[in-house]
């Protein structure tokens, strides 16, 4: 019975699951260590006290537990064999591959213990973390070397069609420098030239030494007759503009008006004898013709910013004309639109514009004019003869071409009360000024004023007397460039009208041979907007900032 006893309580488990050592001997040692094995990833040996049943079970000695550890180490290594290296999480921070985004660690299995094997020992079957770090770590570095040496490929060569700009890139627009503001170029000149020689026009030379600041304009000599410095084809010009460009060139024809519309009556004339050539369209023919007769007025003289608007505006209703109309038929609506565009942009405004002048002149107003404007002069004529106004007119004048003089006739003649004073005296007659009211040559797309050289220095002088300052100009004159000085776009005149004879003798004579001596004769100046106060149009009164508003509205309507 005792015996059977010892036997049952050996072989007894407690309820938490953990086996029993015998009561004594090593058969009962080795049953408990075999029933310790059975747990795997259970509590050590020493974690649960053993339930005695009778006498108090004696500890493991020191072997057996050294022997249990080594079991469990075993084990372990064994598990992580057979999951293998590929299990492996990647280490935290490293991008799977360049470019990718870097991946967390998420470990999968559990956590090693503090007794595991370090980075150093190699598992069976497999590389240690340490190498596969640094296999790792080359593979990224040679893909990476590899994207960087394409894209070296890619921007070495040469592309075979020009990338298309997206919506969204700004488009750098070089707009080409007009011609006769580069006479200093020798690759401008020679292109020029042959230009000229493929419309068969001859190359007029330049007269005399320029000052250094201005030798990128031209400068002519009005002496030699214009016949005599070059020859004329007469099967390419027509008489007509040949006749006209000798009138430019020796200065018969001034004024921006009084050019613009000797031009468009020559171009009506040139229409009129025009007739198409076989296999030939009038749009395209017409316009081809026009060329040449356009490069030789040019070469006479530079051509105004009016009357480069007309050239446009001639040449885009040429070709706007539809094919089905006849030759007759498109020739009288060619000249019928040039009578339109003489009526309503020259003469139909100038008479508006002195409308709306007469509301700034008032009785007894002492106005100052300068140079010879044709809206001007009309704008005070109109004012007293229509009006029946009592004003006075100080006309002021300049060397060397004294327009002045004809102001003074034309206002004379109608009985109006002038005075005639030079322009290095308007600071002695700018106290009794009332208002100042000049022409213009042209208005550019900044608000600057161009008009004959002088007006900037009586707008400036105006300016500190307090003195307003009006002008006179035709919306057909407004122009798209812009300029801030009178140095890059401007035009020389003779300079040999600056020798002035007395007693017959001629203080500056033989200046030419003098190379220490070079005359400057400027046609015209550039005025900045803050000297002027108004600007009088066909549109009414505006201010000089609003003439970008202007061409913008001129560029929709056409």
């Amino acid at each position: 019975m005792r015996r059977a006893a010892d036997v049952t309580a050996g072989h007894a488990q407690p309820a938490g699951g953990t086996a029993l050592r015998p009561a004594g001997g090593a058969v009962g040692g080795r049953a408990g260590a075999m029933a310790e094995r059975a747990a795997p990833g259970g509590a050590g040996p020493d974690a649960a006290a053993p339930v005695p049943a009778g006498p108090q079970a004696p500890e493991l000695s020191r072997e057996e537990k050294l022997q249990l550890r080594k079991e469990k180490k075993q084990q372990k290594k064994k598990k992580r064999s057979e999951k293998g290296p590929a299990a492996e999480p990647p280490e935290l921070g490293t991008p799977s591959e360049p470019g990718q985004p870097r991946v967390a660690a998420h470990p999968t299995s559990p956590p090693a213990l503090a007794d595991g094997p370090n980075d150093g020992e190699k598992p069976a079957g497999g590389k240690s973390k340490a190498e596969l770090r640094a296999e790792r770590r080359a593979k990224q570095e040679a893909e990476r070397a590899q994207k960087q040496a394409k894209k070296a490929e890619l921007s070495q060569a040469p592309t075979a069609a020009k990338p298309r700009l997206t919506p969204t890139e700004p488009q750098s627009v070089v707009k080409r420098l007009p011609e006769h503001v580069q006479v200093d170029d020798p690759a401008a000149q020679r292109k020029l030239a042959k230009k000229l020689e493929r419309q068969q026009v001859p190359l007029r030379q330049d007269y005399g030494t320029k000052v250094n600041l201005f030798s990128h304009l031209h400068q002519y000599s009005r002496k030699k007759p214009l016949t005599q410095q070059m020859s004329i084809p007469s099967t390419v010009i027509h008489p007509a503009v040949v006749r006209l460009g000798l009138q430019y060139s020796q200065g018969i024809i001034n004024g921006s008006n009084a050019r613009c519309i000797a031009l468009l009556e020559v171009f009506k004339q040139l229409i009129r004898d025009y007739s198409t050539p076989p296999n030939e369209e009038l749009s395209r023919d017409l316009v081809a013709k026009l060329k040449p007769h356009i490069s030789f007025l040019n070469q006479c003289r530079p051509l105004s910013a009016s009357m480069g608007n007309a050239i446009k505006f001639l040449k885009k209703e040429i070709s706007c004309l539809p094919d089905t109309l006849r030759e007759e038929e498109a020739k009288e609506k060619l000249q019928d639109t040039i009578d339109k565009y003489l009526r309503e942009k020259i003469l139909l405004a100038a008479e508006a514009i002195s409308r709306s002048a007469f509301e700034k002149i008032n009785d007894n107003d002492v106005i100052l004019v300068y140079g010879c404007s044709s809206l001007v002069n009309r704008t005070l004529c109109d004012a007293h003869v229509k009006k029946g106004q009592a004003f006075r007119v100080i006309v002021v004048d300049s060397r060397p071409r004294l327009e002045g003089r004809e102001t003074l006739r034309r206002l004379v003649r109608k009985g109006i009360h002038c005075t005639y004073v030079m322009i290095n005296a308007i600071s002695y007659v700018l106290p009794e000024v009332s208002k100042v009211l000049l022409g213009a040559h042209a208005l550019l797309a900044n608000g600057s004023v161009m008009s004959r050289v002088g007006t900037s220095q009586i707008a400036l002088v105006s300016k500190a007397y307090n003195v307003p300052v009006l002008v006179c100009c035709e919306t057909y004159k407004f122009c798209e460039r812009v300029q801030t000085d009178s140095f890059v776009s401007n035009e020389l005149d003779d300079p040999d009208d600056l020798i002035v004879l007395r007693k017959g003798q001629a203080q500056l004579g033989g200046w030419a041979e003098n190379k220490s001596l070079r005359l400057l004769n400027l046609v015209y100046d550039v005025t900045p907007p803050d000297l002027v106060d108004l600007v009088i149009t066909d549109l009414g009164m505006i201010p000089c900032t609003s003439v970008p508003v202007v061409l913008r509205v001129k560029n929709v309507d056409q």
